[in-house]
Protein backbone atom coordinates (compact mmCIF):
# COMPACT_ATOMS: atom_id res chain seq x y z
CA UNK A 1 0.00 0.00 0.00
CA UNK A 2 1.65 3.32 -0.62
CA UNK A 3 1.25 6.09 1.62
CA UNK A 4 -1.20 9.22 0.75
CA UNK A 5 -1.13 10.38 4.25
CA UNK A 6 1.22 12.98 3.87
CA UNK A 7 -0.37 13.99 0.88
CA UNK A 8 -3.34 16.58 0.43
CA UNK A 9 -5.87 14.89 -1.86
CA UNK A 10 -8.89 15.76 -3.83
CA UNK A 11 -11.30 13.17 -4.93
CA UNK A 12 -13.24 14.83 -8.20
CA UNK A 13 -16.58 13.37 -8.71
CA UNK A 14 -17.74 12.62 -5.11
CA UNK A 15 -21.81 12.49 -5.13
CA UNK A 16 -24.03 11.53 -1.74
CA UNK A 17 -24.88 8.24 -3.69
CA UNK A 18 -22.90 5.99 -1.35
CA UNK A 19 -22.83 3.52 -4.37
CA UNK A 20 -20.31 5.94 -6.97
CA UNK A 21 -17.41 5.43 -6.91
CA UNK A 22 -16.59 8.72 -6.22
CA UNK A 23 -17.87 8.88 -2.74
CA UNK A 24 -16.23 5.12 -2.37
CA UNK A 25 -12.50 6.64 -2.85
CA UNK A 26 -13.00 9.28 -1.03
CA UNK A 27 -14.74 7.40 1.77
CA UNK A 28 -11.78 4.38 1.99
CA UNK A 29 -9.66 7.19 1.68
CA UNK A 30 -10.83 9.36 4.61
CA UNK A 31 -10.93 6.46 7.01
CA UNK A 32 -7.53 5.41 6.26
CA UNK A 33 -6.32 8.94 7.72
CA UNK A 34 -5.67 10.65 4.32
CA UNK A 35 -5.96 14.75 4.72
CA UNK A 36 -8.59 14.77 1.86
CA UNK A 37 -10.97 16.58 0.02
CA UNK A 38 -14.32 15.89 -2.16
CA UNK A 39 -15.19 18.02 -5.24
CA UNK A 40 -18.55 16.96 -7.06
CA UNK A 41 -21.99 18.79 -9.01
CA UNK A 42 -24.16 18.40 -5.72
CA UNK A 43 -24.12 20.44 -2.79
CA UNK A 44 -24.05 17.92 -0.10
CA UNK A 45 -21.77 16.56 2.75
CA UNK A 46 -20.72 13.42 2.72
CA UNK A 47 -19.25 12.13 6.15
CA UNK A 48 -19.80 15.19 7.24
CA UNK A 49 -17.10 16.70 5.10
CA UNK A 50 -17.86 19.21 2.42
CA UNK A 51 -18.51 18.85 -1.24
CA UNK A 52 -17.39 21.54 -2.95
CA UNK A 53 -17.76 22.41 -6.73
CA UNK A 54 -14.13 23.36 -8.27
CA UNK A 55 -11.02 22.61 -6.64
CA UNK A 56 -10.43 26.28 -6.73
CA UNK A 57 -12.88 25.89 -3.56
CA UNK A 58 -10.70 23.77 -1.59
CA UNK A 59 -9.06 25.40 1.50
CA UNK A 60 -5.53 23.99 0.33
CA UNK A 61 -4.16 22.75 -3.04
CA UNK A 62 -3.93 19.47 -3.57
CA UNK A 63 -0.87 17.51 -4.48
CA UNK A 64 -2.70 15.00 -6.08
CA UNK A 65 -6.17 15.07 -7.76
CA UNK A 66 -8.21 11.34 -8.33
CA UNK A 67 -10.48 11.90 -11.36
CA UNK A 68 -13.95 9.83 -10.95
CA UNK A 69 -15.30 11.67 -13.43
CA UNK A 70 -17.04 11.22 -17.22
CA UNK A 71 -14.07 11.73 -19.67
CA UNK A 72 -16.04 14.44 -21.19
CA UNK A 73 -15.83 16.43 -18.02
CA UNK A 74 -12.37 16.23 -17.48
CA UNK A 75 -10.92 18.64 -19.51
CA UNK A 76 -12.05 21.40 -17.72
CA UNK A 77 -10.54 19.80 -14.27
CA UNK A 78 -7.33 19.03 -15.42
CA UNK A 79 -6.78 22.68 -16.70
CA UNK A 80 -7.64 24.08 -12.97
CA UNK A 81 -5.70 21.67 -11.38
CA UNK A 82 -3.13 22.86 -13.68
CA UNK A 83 -3.75 26.30 -13.35
CA UNK A 84 -3.21 25.77 -9.28
CA UNK A 85 -0.15 23.87 -9.34
CA UNK A 86 -0.88 20.05 -9.12
CA UNK A 87 1.76 18.37 -9.28
CA UNK A 88 -0.49 14.64 -10.01
CA UNK A 89 -3.75 13.56 -11.43
CA UNK A 90 -4.58 9.71 -11.60
CA UNK A 91 -7.69 9.05 -14.12
CA UNK A 92 -9.50 6.04 -12.58
CA UNK A 93 -10.58 3.43 -15.17
CA UNK A 94 -13.65 5.13 -16.65
CA UNK A 95 -12.29 8.62 -16.26
CA UNK A 96 -9.69 8.28 -19.02
CA UNK A 97 -9.34 11.20 -21.57
CA UNK A 98 -6.49 11.48 -23.82
CA UNK A 99 -6.59 15.05 -24.56
CA UNK A 100 -6.52 15.90 -20.73
CA UNK A 101 -3.97 13.40 -19.94
CA UNK A 102 -1.89 14.97 -22.57
CA UNK A 103 -2.59 18.58 -21.58
CA UNK A 104 -1.52 17.82 -18.41
CA UNK A 105 1.81 16.04 -19.00
CA UNK A 106 2.75 19.46 -21.42
CA UNK A 107 1.94 21.07 -18.34
CA UNK A 108 4.66 19.06 -16.09
CA UNK A 109 2.10 17.11 -13.64
CA UNK A 110 2.46 13.64 -13.14
CA UNK A 111 -0.43 11.51 -14.92
CA UNK A 112 -1.53 7.96 -14.05
CA UNK A 113 -4.15 6.16 -16.16
CA UNK A 114 -5.70 2.75 -17.12
CA UNK A 115 -5.51 1.42 -13.28
CA UNK A 116 -7.44 2.31 -10.45
CA UNK A 117 -5.22 3.71 -7.37
CA UNK A 118 -7.74 1.94 -4.84
CA UNK A 119 -6.26 -1.32 -6.13
CA UNK A 120 -3.00 -0.67 -7.11
CA UNK A 121 -2.49 1.07 -3.55
CA UNK A 122 -3.73 -2.22 -1.69
CA UNK A 123 -7.14 -0.26 -0.12
CA UNK A 124 -9.19 -2.63 -2.21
Amino acid sequence: MFDLKNKTVAVVGVSADAAKYGSKIFKTLKHDGADIYAVGRQDVKVMGEQVYKSLSELPKKPVLVIMVVPPAAAMPVVEEAVKLGVKEIWFQPGAENEEAENFAKNNGVAVTSHACIMVRGGYW
